[in-house]
């Protein structure tokens, strides 16, 4: 397994923007992406009556709004154990399926980095 210290700063960087996300929205997930000029969007988990998106759905979209046409990288801080397909989907959507996906513990530490293709 790689660890956090193992990958770039730019890659830290949205673990730990995914991990503040979660912490300080106290939602069960929190993720970050980062598009093709390198600006960063941040998310949580949206659970509304009407609306569920994932927090890594949710940076997705925050993304395209903001006029994102492609993705370099997406984390995102959960107790699960990996990325789920929706979530990979909606990266694949924008990025394109080598876009890689680093998935940390709440702790922080990265537990797997797959592709989202």
């Amino acid at each position: 397994m790689t660890q956090t210290t193992d990958l770039g700063p730019e890659d830290r960087k949205i673990i730990t923007l995914a991990r503040s996300a979660r912490a300080r929205n106290g939602v069960a997930e929190g993720a970050a992406v980062r598009d093709e000029t390198g600006r960063t969007y941040v998310a949580g988990t949206v659970a509304l009556e009407s609306l569920r998106l994932s927090a890594l759905q949710t940076a997705v979209a925050m993304a395209v709004a903001s006029g994102a046409t492609s993705l370099e990288a997406a984390a995102v801080v959960t107790e699960a154990g990996a990325a789920s397909d929706a979530d990979r989907a909606a990266v694949r959507d924008l990025g394109g399926p080598a876009t890689p996906v680093h998935v940390a513990g709440p702790d922080g530490e990265l537990r797997a980095t797959v592709s989202a293709g």
